[in-house]
């Protein structure tokens, strides 16, 4: 199967990975709702294109916290992602390298930050979950300044872990629940079972020394789910501000009275994001609030939106409306799950030929030209 769209990719996906690791990924909190609208609002919005202007030269290029990239996307953090593919990880930012865009590292990644700095030439982003034990926080700031990170990415939006039902029904939970059904699924894909199961051990490699239960993933995965915070507060991000050296983004924003305290307590920068539908089921759609959102703060901090992600003009229409780039991250997935660094680098790729082609039949030459008058917010 040649993969044309990112929903080929998915189909991949699902072929090629366990029921269990394919819901995961696909699935959101509840009743998908929040992941739904996601998608169906980005759908409603219409286009307005300008015609007999000369496109003969285009570019997708931008610069994102000082620094200039190719694309205007980034990788979002995912973690889990060294199930999907051997090293995973340390795949996926190997194509956004090559592609000259930022990939980010999920604190629950498989890889750890260490291994993704030394099988790499680009300095990646690290996400950060506030825990309980905050001297484990400082140590992972610590080590993420030291593997080289260029930006840090707090997750605001995690205090407790949002209820997925997918998962709850597969026994992706911890500790799993091992039933012959899922069992026997996971024997349906022998190909998955060489290449990761057989592979080099599967734990939480950021977090494995932090838990006196054992360095497995399951022990570290109960260790850390003890270890969320639902005590976080905005003092926090000041804390991590105070230790961080370089831009500090805050993801998980939804509203313009968050955007602001969130520059007033020192960030550089602010992910409009519902964790992709995974958190709270009924929050609205992300790009629903971006506007406002980049009304408030555009003038001060970097805005970059995440959720629904499919095609390239899903991107355009959300620079048009406000954000300086986009963040991508069931998209690359699929493809990271379905051929490894190859599909996460094909992810990109047909999404920058979307962006091009959109771009050029929008009438504009650049990404910069993209303003509210591209698009219609109602049909």
């Amino acid at each position: 199967m040649t993969a044309i769209t990112i929903e080929d990719l998915r189909e991949l996906a699902r072929r090629r990975l366990p029921r269990a690791l394919f819901d995961y990924v696909d699935g959101g909190a509840h009743d998908e709702t929040t992941l739904e609208a996601n998608r169906e609002d980005l759908r409603r919005i219409a286009f307005r294109p300008r015609v007999l202007v000369d496109v003969g030269e285009r570019s997708l290029e931008t610069e994102l916290l000082g620094a200039k990239q190719a694309l205007p996307l980034v990788l979002a953090p995912a973690g889990n992602a060294g199930m999907l593919s051997r090293r995973g990880e340390i795949a996926a930012a190997r194509a956004a390298e090559k592609a000259g865009i930022p990939f980010c590292l999920s604190t629950m990644s498989i890889v750890s930050m260490e291994d993704v700095a030394a099988g790499t030439s680009r300095p990646f982003w690290f996400q950060l979950y506030v825990m309980r034990d905050r001297g484990l926080t400082r140590s992972l700031v610590e080590r993420a300044q030291a593997a080289g990170a260029s930006a840090l990415v707090f997750t605001a939006d995690l205090p407790v872990s949002g209820q997925r039902d997918r998962d709850l029904r597969n026994g992706f939970t911890v500790p799993p629940r091992l039933t012959p059904a899922n069992l026997l699924d996971v024997l349906r894909h022998p190909r998955w079972i060489v290449d990761v199961l057989l592979g080099p051990r599967i734990t939480f490699a950021n977090l494995a020394d932090s838990s006196a239960g054992g360095s497995d993933i399951v022990s570290v995965a109960r260790h850390v789910a003890l270890n969320f915070d639902p005590s976080i507060t905005w003092r926090d991000i000041e804390w991590v501000r105070s230790i961080w050296r370089g831009p500090l983004i805050v993801k998980g924003i939804l509203s313009p009275e968050d955007a602001r305290l969130a520059a007033q307590s020192g960030a550089d920068g602010v992910v409009v994001s519902n964790h992709g539908g995974r958190q709270l089921d009924g929050a609205p759609s992300t790009i629903s609030v971006l506007p406002a959102i980049a009304d408030a703060v555009g003038d001060r901090l970097t805005v970059i939106f995440d959720g629904g992600i499919r095609r390239g003009t899903d991107v355009l229409k959300a620079l048009a409306l406000g954000a300086d780039a986009c963040m991508i991250g069931r998209a690359f997935l699929y493809g990271l799950a379905a051929i490894g660094e190859a599909g996460v680098a094909r992810s990109i790729e047909i999404l920058k030929t979307e962006m091009d082609t959109s771009l050029a039949l929008l009438g504009r030459r650049s990404i910069a030209e993209l303003d509210r008058n591209c698009v219609a917010t109602e049909r």
